[in-house]
């Protein structure tokens, strides 16, 4: 008999034993006396129990004991928390599995991990139990090096979700002092009661030091700062002017009237708007930076900016997709100076239906760098200064404002769902402490750009879809049924209604419940709970539509300088366009872009959080400042623990149930309440209220309030 066939005849004996009826759940070394496992043979026979696990013929109970089961075992990404206990990220599933503290394994946070379903219990998350670690998400941890007495150290995590600190021996401290900012390398995971080890790699300066707290968050985030050597010389060989050689066989569109509108600061410009109208029809050209010309595939270049898939913009500086000698240099369309371009030029009907289209390689030149500052100004202030300095361009934007109107409209018709949620403006002193804090409110220009870039979106990937060429699509899935069911119900209490149809709802009917909402008190509650109830946009091969925008087809076409997935279609439509997309390419294109995708995606994500991370930190900075002021905000959030209260200016700070000392409150959650038991008063989502600043913790980047007196309400929040 071969060792397969005695492991399988062993398996069989295991499974027929936790079939009996008789048979009571017994636990790894009860299971081995029971059966007779010699103690050399143990060690298979843990192999053997684990095979069972991932097969799905085995299961835990909650005390580790093993039992027959119906499940299989499940793959996914181990998220630790710093209360002990901890999450696993399964793919495809909805709910996160809660992992009990003793149950995880020895696993890390962001650690690959197989777990296996233990039962499930009345009315709560399911819980799993960690089986074997698959792979290790982390190798370095950034934190604040502490110096103990005795003859070692330690690293507290600036990631707070990393419940354990990290023990350093002084030899494999590199001479960090308290206070210091340090990256460590884990040498050892430890386990349920040996703390993590690691050695300091490298000191990035102390914790009070201009730029460091910043540089923490980039590090900790794996954020790639410095381009490589071979990239840079690769980059010194691009020709920093546009040469009539490069113009050969492109459409010349340098004789038309165009303008880039950014912001203020923004030095990578990618793209440049034209409007003319032709009869009562629109003609609208949306410009885009032919990056591909400069970053050959498959070049040191596009292999980095394939890596980081997307350039980070923090709140003291941005980390870019591509070097800056290309992004602000070459690929940038400057006002002034002949660029190469991919055009989409599209013929706009009154009704904002696209009736004719073109995509083409171009030479352009743009007329005038605008700012939505300055749009603005012209068109919703009618600034008269404005309006002498830009005479010639006057009449194009009141055009793009027109059709902005209209395509806004057509939108809006259809179902498209508009979250009008503050994004924070952050000025920072030349120190990179914060000094002000607002929010970055839309105005008639940004719109403006908005409605242009969406709809050039929208027609490019709408040809592509039905030419049946490998593409890269911006989709984002339809809402998860309960979470729409429970946003349903809850909107009951307020007196308003959704349709959900027997499979899923629709955009339209968020659209109308967000129109009804719109400028009343519970306006922020129920906009908020809608835009939890969605599923996060991504990049994926395959075209599903997307949800929020009520559209059939959409991609990302307009910002190669600082998307991959944009730089990548690029390439795509170049490719169809001059004829080159035999069977080889396609299947070429078949074979990479699943996995463009998915890194895409990832890497998004992760620019996301590193950009939130800075700004709740910059935000708990500027807030030292104002610990006993006093301010009012809105209820923004409310958990059993307490309420979070955003301020005008973007803030947002957390009432502990504790420090509400008037009553012992309760909190309801269905109605997402905080409720007196004595006195009976009543908090709810969306309402005003005064709070003074409590705390502002750097280290744990929170923010603590506590409920004041309307009467103490002090001018301070007048200058936001």
């Amino acid at each position: 008999m071969s060792n397969n066939e005695i492991r399988e005849k062993r398996k069989k004996v295991i499974c027929d034993l936790v079939k009996d009826d008789f048979y009571v759940p017994m636990k790894e070394k009860e299971l081995a006396m029971f059966l007779q496992v010699a103690k050399e043979d143990r060690e298979e026979f843990r192999e053997i129990l684990r095979e069972l696990l991932a097969e799905g013929k085995l299961t835990l109970t909650v005390k580790g004991k093993y039992m027959k089961s119906n499940g299989k075992v499940l793959t996914g990404t181990f998220i630790s928390n710093a209360k002990g206990f901890g999450f696993v990220e399964v793919e495809g599933r909805d709910e996160d599995l809660f992992i009990p503290e003793d149950k995880q394994g020895g696993a890390f946070h962001k650690d690959t991990v197989e777990v296996a379903l233990l039962p499930a219990k009345t009315g709560k998350r399911q819980e799993a139990q960690v089986i074997r670690i698959i792979a290790r998400g982390m190798t370095q941890v950034v934190g604040t090096y502490e110096q103990s007495k005795s003859n070692f150290g330690f690293v507290i995590p600036d990631n707070t979700k990393i419940a354990q600190d990290i023990f350093v021996p002084k030899e494999w401290s590199k001479g960090a002092m308290t206070g210091h900012k340090v990256v460590v390398e884990i040498t050892g995971y430890g386990t349920n009661t040996k703390s993590p080890e690691g050695k300091v790699v490298e000191i990035l300066g102390h914790i009070n030091d201009p730029g460091v707290d910043i540089m923490s968050i980039v590090r900790g985030f794996d954020l790639p700062v410095e381009f490589g050597e071979k990239i840079m010389s690769q980059v010194e060989r691009v020709s920093q002017e546009v040469s009539e050689a490069d113009c050969a066989g492109r459409r010349d569109l340098r004789d038309v009237t165009m303008v880039t509108i950014d912001g203020e600061d923004a030095k990578d410009l990618d793209d440049a708007v034209s409007v003319v109208k032709n009869g009562e029809n629109y003609i609208l050209g949306v410009h885009i930076a032919d990056v591909t010309n400069y970053v050959q595939e498959n070049s040191a270049i596009d292999r980095e900016a394939l890596e980081r898939g997307t350039s980070v913009y923090l709140v003291d500086r941005v980390i870019p997709m591509l070097p800056h000698a290309l992004s602000n240099g070459i690929c940038s369309l400057n006002a002034g100076e002949d660029r190469l371009a991919l055009s989409c030029i599209m013929t706009v009907n009154p009704k904002g239906m696209v009736i004719a289209h073109e995509i083409a390689e171009t030479v352009i030149h743009v007329d005038e760098r605008m700012s939505y500052t300055s749009v603005k100004k012209i068109l919703e202030d009618r600034d008269a200064n404005e309006i002498t300095r830009y005479e010639k361009l006057v009449p194009m934007f009141e055009q793009m404002q027109e059709l902005s109107g209209i395509l806004r409209e057509q939108r809006k018709r259809r179902g498209s769902i508009d979250f009008d949620f503050p994004e924070t403006k952050m000025v920072l002193d030349e120190n990179g402490k914060p000094v002000e804090i607002r929010p970055y409110e839309r105005n008639v220009a940004t719109k403006m750009i908005e409605d242009f870039m969406l709809l050039a979106n929208e027609t490019v990937a709408e040809d592509y879809f039905w030419q049946e060429l490998p593409f890269v699509y911006r989709t984002h899935e339809a809402p998860d049924d309960d979470k729409i069911r429970t946003l349903a119900t809850f909107i009951n209490n307020f007196g308003y209604s959704m349709h959900v149809g027997a499979n899923e709802v629709k955009p339209k009917e968020v659209q109308k419940l967000l129109g009804k909402v719109e400028g009343t008190p519970e306006e922020a509650l129920i906009s908020r709970l809608a835009l939890r109830s969605m599923k996060q946009a991504r990049y994926t091969p395959e075209n599903t539509g997307h949800f929020g925008l009520a559209a059939n087809y959409y991609t990302h076409f307009t910002s190669p300088i600082r998307r991959y997935p944009d730089l990548q279609i690029h390439r795509i439509i170049k490719d169809n366009l001059r004829g080159r997309m035999d069977a080889k390419r396609i299947e070429h294109y078949q074979g990479i872009l699943p996995e463009v995708t998915k890194h895409s995606s990832e890497m998004e994500r992760r620019a996301d959080e590193a950009e939130r991370e800075t700004i709740k930190l910059k935000k708990v900075e500027y807030m030292q400042a104002h610990i006993g002021e006093v301010f009012e905000g809105v209820i923004s959030s409310i958990t059993k623990w307490g309420m979070y209260v955003e301020l005008p200016n973007t803030v947002e700070g957390l009432v502990h149930v504790i420090n509400m000392v008037d009553d012992h409150y309760e909190y309801q959650q269905e109605r997402y309440e905080m409720v007196g038991t004595r006195r009976h008063k009543v908090y709810k989502l969306g309402q005003k209220i005064s709070v003074r600043v409590m705390d502002a913790d750097r280290l744990l980047r929170t923010i603590d309030f506590e409920i004041a007196d309307e009467g103490e309400l002090e001018d301070g929040e007048d200058e936001w």
